[in-house]
């Protein structure tokens, strides 16, 4: 029977068990982070060691247990280097899109009437420019103008550079601005 405290016998096992986890993981680093990951747990539940048992087997125990985990972890996990998949799943906040949204509705309303029905009519309800016109009674030009300035004025109200878009991230406004009759 060991007589030295829990706390000191742990100290005295520390080489053998970076030498294990040397074994078991073939890189000094990830050794030593083991080792680490292994210290800290038997140290948190050090109260559940019972004195008189063989704490080099309870300390190996943990460490082999800590790596058979992180080698499962690892199994599941996918390499990304470059942020290939990880910036693909990036999702901005729902209430970014339903603001954008009201901005958006407010600054639709201060449109003149025709330059709000030629972006109905193109750009929600995808007629070309002449069957706009058409629809308008007005020419495949004239058309081109209400609509090329409704887009100006919407992008100077809004606050927007010319070549940024307005982002819709919410589900519930991506259904308002797919219901026809309301712009896209």
């Amino acid at each position: 029977m060991n007589d030295l405290d829990p706390k000191d016998e742990l100290v005295t096992h520390l080489p053998a068990l970076r030498a294990f986890a040397l074994s078991l993981t073939r890189n000094g680093a990830t050794a030593d982070d083991m080792m680490q990951d292994t210290v800290l747990k038997a140290w948190t539940n050090l109260d559940k060691f019972q004195a008189g048992t063989n704490m080099r087997a309870w300390l190996f125990t943990i460490l082999r247990n800590n790596f058979y985990s992180s080698r499962r972890k690892l199994n599941r996990e996918v390499a990304d280097v470059d942020s290939a998949f990880s910036d693909k799943l990036s999702v901005k906040p729902e209430h970014d899109g339903r603001l954008q949204m009201r901005d958006f509705k407010q600054a639709f309303e201060q449109l003149p009437d025709e330059q709000r029905e030629a972006l109905i009519l193109v750009g929600a309800n995808g007629f070309s420019y002449e069957e706009a016109g058409e629809t308008c009674g007005v020419a495949t030009g004239t058309m081109k103008s209400r609509v090329n300035r409704a887009r100006t004025k919407l992008t100077e109200l809004l606050k927007l550079d010319e070549d940024e878009a307005l982002e819709m991230t919410d589900t519930a406004t991506m259904a308002v601005v797919a219901t026809p009759g309301m712009p896209s």
